[in-house]
């Protein structure tokens, strides 16, 4: 019998979405039962604006092995707590969204709603003390989780990485290239689709080599090569609730102490982040160009860096949403080609690392059978779309009213999955966790409260605890959670012994 296996795997495109595909199915496939070729063009830049990450990238670097000293040290990195939100309920306020829990959850219901109770009886501290990662964010401490300390906060720990996406992407390449991954330099010029199927067969470069494949990832950026411009998928465009279409970036000088957190300040027509990384410090502007013209985006984020400009401006444009179908018939697309979602918590890097686990559960032969395609694209999409709304609720839950970019983001219809969880929150401060998603009921309670939506009730089994146990708990835990912080280190201090 003819073995369906598919053989050749050509990936278009290198940057952080060719050689993290190319380095997870290297690890997974193996290069001695499967060419991989990764077809990238020195003269094609890449976007390169991602550099922070969610805590999930650390299950991807253990799955290839790497070591987190090497990495930390080869891609510039620092470690990552959560992110500050600096003026975006209202100007002059500001909150955060850590990767760790408050507290502990009580009577099986969770914590914030017995903090809710406290609050409405007028004996709360402020919540952020009771999130040590956000504590230690604020005091610019790091230190890795101590699992065997079960029951303290130390012991669960979660964190992120602020680093150089190009060195992450080099990085990667090296570890690929060792696996037997075929690099090969050239722009393509021709792409030829299967006359019966419409599949690709094969690109042809211009130099006139002609690189077939079976199965073909698509990591060529916006622009979509061959997901987009050879097969007309098509896409769904989200700009309606998510306006920014455009960003200016800009490298400054490290910062002389390095927070261990990313800061996203909301501005008159988008938000301005910064991410400090040992060697310097990446700025960039997301705004609308519905409501501020380009060279009013450069003057506005040169005027607000923190330590001076060491490169010139960087301008990008791009349209929130994702393509109809993220794999369509034998070509994947896996980042920037598949779809779009400002950087705004950080999930470019998050959302190629779950499309490739996703190919690789869905890995095809030859068949190519269209029942797990449209499984692939159906759980894709959901993903997009659970990000979609946690993005828009930041820019939806805002009292500020002093731009017409405010103005519209505040009135705007919103998705009605959104429209519901919003209800259920104001109603009684319920938030529910879907299977898989990236942001759980932490996340969103951050937001809401952050944001200034309060809900009217708490959970009524939170009023089965008696006040003064409920009292002895809560303090208890604000307690334990001040001690962990004290004998943390510094992140500077904690970065030096690693590098």
């Amino acid at each position: 019998m003819q073995s369906m296996d598919v053989k050749n795997v050509v990936i278009v495109g290198g940057g952080t979405a060719g050689w993290m595909s190319a380095a997870a199915m290297s690890k997974l496939l193996g290069s001695k039962k499967i060419n991989i070729r990764v077809i990238e063009s020195e003269s094609i830049g890449t976007v390169g604006v991602g550099e922070a990450t969610v805590p999930h990238i650390q299950y991807f670097n253990r799955l290839l092995g790497i070591d987190e000293n090497s990495f930390i040290k080869k891609t510039n990195a620092t470690f990552k707590y959560g992110i500050e939100f600096v003026d975006w309920h209202k100007r002059g306020e500001s909150y955060f969204h850590s990767f760790g829990p408050y507290g502990m959850d009580m009577e099986g219901i969770h914590f914030h709603h017995m903090w809710l109770r406290q609050q409405q009886a007028g004996t709360a501290k402020p919540i952020d003390e009771f999130n040590l990662q956000i504590q230690a964010a604020k005091a610019g401490k790091y230190m890795p989780a101590r699992p065997e300390l079960q029951g303290s906060p130390l012991s669960a720990l979660s964190y992120a990485f602020q680093f150089d996406a190009a060195l992450y992407a080099a990085f990667l390449r090296d570890y690929s290239e060792k696996n037997g991954v075929t690099r090969i330099e050239g722009k393509i010029v021709n792409v030829t689709q299967a006359a019966n199927t419409g599949h690709i067969e094969s690109v042809t470069l211009e130099d006139g080599e002609c690189i077939k494949g079976d199965l073909f990832i698509d990591c060529s950026g916006f622009k979509g090569l061959l997901i987009e411009e050879t097969l007309k998928t098509g896409y769904d465009d989200w700009s309606l609730y998510l306006p920014c279409d455009s960003a200016v970036t800009r490298l400054s000088e490290r910062m002389a102490e390095l927070p261990p957190y990313t800061r996203a300040t909301a501005k008159a027509a988008g938000w301005q982040w910064r991410i400090p990384l040992q060697s310097r410090t990446g700025n960039g502007y997301v705004y609308s160009s519905q409501f501020l013209s380009d060279e009013d985006a450069i003057e506005s984020l040169n005027k607000d860096l923190d330590t001076a400009p060491i490169s010139d401006p960087r301008q990008l444009k791009f349209k929130t949403g994702i393509r109809k179908q993220t794999w369509n018939k034998n070509v994947v697309s896996i980042g920037l080609s598949s779809g779009f979602l400002e950087p705004l918590e950080s999930t470019s890097i998050h959302l190629i690392q779950t499309a490739i686990a996703r190919l690789m559960t869905n890995f095809p032969d030859m068949s190519f059978n269209q029942p797990d395609i449209d499984y692939y694209n159906e759980r894709t999409k959901a993903e997009y779309m659970q990000i979609r709304d946690f993005l828009i609720l930041h820019y939806k839950a805002t009292t500020r009213d002093d731009s017409p970019f405010w103005d519209y983001v505040r009135e705007m219809d919103i998705p009605v999955s959104l429209e519901k969880r919003i209800a259920i929150y104001k109603e009684n401060a319920r938030l529910y966790s879907e299977d898989k998603v990236l942001f759980n009921h932490s996340s969103w309670f951050a937001v809401f409260n952050g944001q200034g939506i309060h809900p009217q009730r708490y959970h009524p089994i939170a009023n089965f605890l008696e006040e003064k146990e409920m009292e002895r708990r809560m303090a208890e835990i604000h307690t334990v959670t001040q001690k962990c912080l004290s004998i943390m280190p510094s992140h500077d201090e904690f970065l030096s012994k690693m590098i």
